[in-house]
């Protein structure tokens, strides 16, 4: 019995919009079991804005949601963060 949606395989981010009193970190947690469940080959940026914008209007101040809008303004950010290359060399 298949559980969730395309978007959301396991039903995770839809059963914390269900969890009364879920706390930003608690949404954070599952946040990243989401985006570890997406199906290899998945664009997780097209994926999360049809979820943000399936329960953006529905619960605009759920903390899922803030989570969600994060991840998404995340992945807008281009450029490298660091590494090697980003260090002076002798």
């Amino acid at each position: 019995m298949k559980k969730g949606t395309p978007e959301d395989p396991k039903g995770l981010v839809a059963e914390a919009y269900r969890i009364e009193g879920i706390t930003p970190g608690e949404c954070r947690t599952i946040f990243l079991d989401w985006a570890l469940s997406l199906p290899d080959g998945s664009d997780s940026r097209t994926v999360l804005a049809v979820l943000v914008e399936r329960h953006d209007l529905q619960a605009p101040d759920h903390p899922m949601t803030q989570v969600m809008r994060e991840g998404l303004q995340a992945m807008s950010r281009t450029g490298r963060r660091g590494g090697w290359r980003s260090r002076p060399r002798d």
